[in-house]
């Protein structure tokens, strides 16, 4: 039966918090070595926060800290987490393949505590053979978090209520972000009739004196000609004001920020990021091209998430990263950041969480490396997004594969072929 008691009424939030040590650290190793470490050594960064970021404005209390770890591999950092307050359940390999016994031992657990008082679930772990077990609580009426590090499936991103990427998990880790700016709700149910990829807008009055980045946004979006790529009007926003920080003025991405504005409009989806002025534009007036691609392009983008740039887009990515590698440009915040900017300058104006997936990609297919040419990074690329649709079990046709390599490879493909 259902627990409501806080979320209808006044008090804290009864949590549960589950961490698949193996699977987060191996996964954060792959992104960020030192963002892994700090997940391993100081756990209390993180889980501090999650105190203080109720959905509600709530405080959480955790009924159950449980952290389910190999102790033949990673016993070294068991103090560590002890010290914190979580009980650490070890989960010693049972097959011959090495593989731990973490994902067992956390289901059994969760499925004991589900018939306690918790309100809310917290799952840290990119393993989608919990997604079964995020259906169960989400049947149960429990609210339910999932917090990755590495590449997740689809299905198991929106079966939570919401979901902490590797990027935003990664900025918590190095001090770069609070949990409540980088946590993703998931679609709500209660607006069937809101369109794929459209941002309902907040209701906020506006404000009398708008900042400079404000100001510098509505005035190119009046004088534009039509709806602007979102990337562009992004660099637009951080030339006119020099002042707004890393965090967008508290709304975590560019992409929150814009809601304010009930005269912009935007969409979101697999043909682009586009915004435009309401009073003259819709989405009627969005470019041919964005919806020009072959439809295999509009499936995979949908299916598996990644970014639904144009194949011109992709080449630019590349070859920026090429460029950077090759200067010895480090960390991937720095990375993304300069990609990004080139990207814009170049005037194929790319979001940087579409370069952070890139990145990822690359990372998980260990192509990311210093000597790696523009084409190596390519067909690094092509082979992690073939590998994303095997997982999603999609099948294609000779021709609808070729197209497929040459979108994302950005031309690459082919000539390396």
């Amino acid at each position: 039966m259902a627990n409501s008691r806080t979320r209808k009424g006044t008090g804290d939030l009864r949590a549960a918090l589950m961490v698949d040590f193996d699977n987060v650290y191996s996964g954060l190793r792959k992104l960020d070595p030192e963002a892994a470490e700090s997940f391993a050594r100081t756990p209390l960064l993180w889980t501090e926060a999650l105190v203080q970021s109720g959905i509600r404005g709530e405080t959480r209390r955790f009924l159950i800290r449980n952290c389910y770890m190999n102790p033949s591999v990673y016993s070294h950092y068991r103090a560590f987490w002890t010290r914190a307050g979580f009980r650490v359940v070890d989960c010693p390999s049972l097959t011959q393949q090495g593989k731990s016994s973490a994902d067992i031992n956390l289901v059994l657990d969760a499925v004991d505590i589900l018939s306690g008082p918790v309100d809310e679930f917290f799952i840290v772990s990119a393993d989608a053979d919990f997604t079964s077990l995020i259906a169960r609580f989400r049947a149960a009426d429990r609210l339910t978090t999932v917090i990755v590090a590495g590449e997740v499936a689809s299905a198991y991103r929106h079966m939570a209520d919401s979901i902490v990427n590797a990027d935003g998990f990664i900025a918590i880790l190095n001090g770069r972000e609070t949990l409540s700016r980088v946590i993703e709700p998931r679609p709500v149910d209660e607006a069937p009739f809101q369109s794929p990829g459209r941002l309902p807008h907040k209701s906020l009055a506006i404000v009398e004196q708008p900042s400079a980045a404000a100001t510098a946004v509505l005035d190119y979006l009046q004088a534009a000609k039509g709806p602007v790529k979102v990337p562009l009007l992004a660099h637009r926003a951080r030339q006119g004001g020099h002042s707004i920080g890393a965090d967008w003025d508290g709304f975590g991405t560019f992409r929150s920020w814009l809601t304010q504005f009930p005269e912009v409009g935007s969409s979101f989806d697999a043909h682009g990021e586009w915004a435009w002025d309401v009073a003259r534009f819709s989405d009627e007036d969005l470019p041919e091209a964005a919806g020009g691609q072959p439809p295999i392009i509009a499936q995979v983008t949908q299916v598996t998430e990644i970014p639904g740039l144009s194949k011109e887009q992709f080449k630019m990515i590349f070859t920026f990263l090429a460029t950077e590698l090759s200067k010895g440009t480090k960390g991937r915040f720095e990375l993304s950041k300069q990609v990004r900017d080139a990207c814009t300058e170049a005037g194929q104006g790319v979001s940087r969480s579409a370069v952070n997936f890139v990145i990822g990609g690359l990372l998980f297919a260990n192509a990311l490396k210093e000597s790696a040419t523009a084409e190596d990074l390519a067909l690094g690329w092509t082979r992690n997004v073939e590998s994303l649709c095997g997982g999603a079990r999609m099948e294609f046709s000779p021709q609808e594969l070729e197209e497929l390599r040459k979108w994302v490879s950005g031309g690459y493909w082919s000539e390396a072929v």
